[in-house]
């Protein structure tokens, strides 16, 4: 064999390789699924895969979270007490 024929062919390998879908995406319309038991298990999955992803990142440094929001008043403040200061009708 030629070695571009088998380069190509490694290429195009790869290439359906990373565009096939995951197993589990395969599994998207439980309703297709016969029997009972299996396809409430995929409800389930589903369900909690979407739950999963709904659910906020929880707030790692709360001490954090509330120096921000410190820091945003003082520059609100800030901004306040400079348009106080423009002169209106001078």
């Amino acid at each position: 064999m030629d070695s571009t024929f088998v380069k190509h062919a490694l290429l195009v390998f790869i290439a359906l390789a990373l565009s096939a879908p995951p197993a589990a995406t395969l599994e998207q319309n439980c309703r297709f699924i016969q029997a009972k038991a299996e396809r409430e298990g995929c409800y389930k999955r589903q369900e909690e895969e979407l739950a999963a992803k709904r659910k906020p990142a929880p707030v790692t440094d709360e001490s954090r979270a509330l120096e921000t929001q410190r820091q945003m008043r003082q520059d609100d403040d800030a901004v306040y007490r400079s348009i106080n200061n423009i002169c209106r009708g001078c």
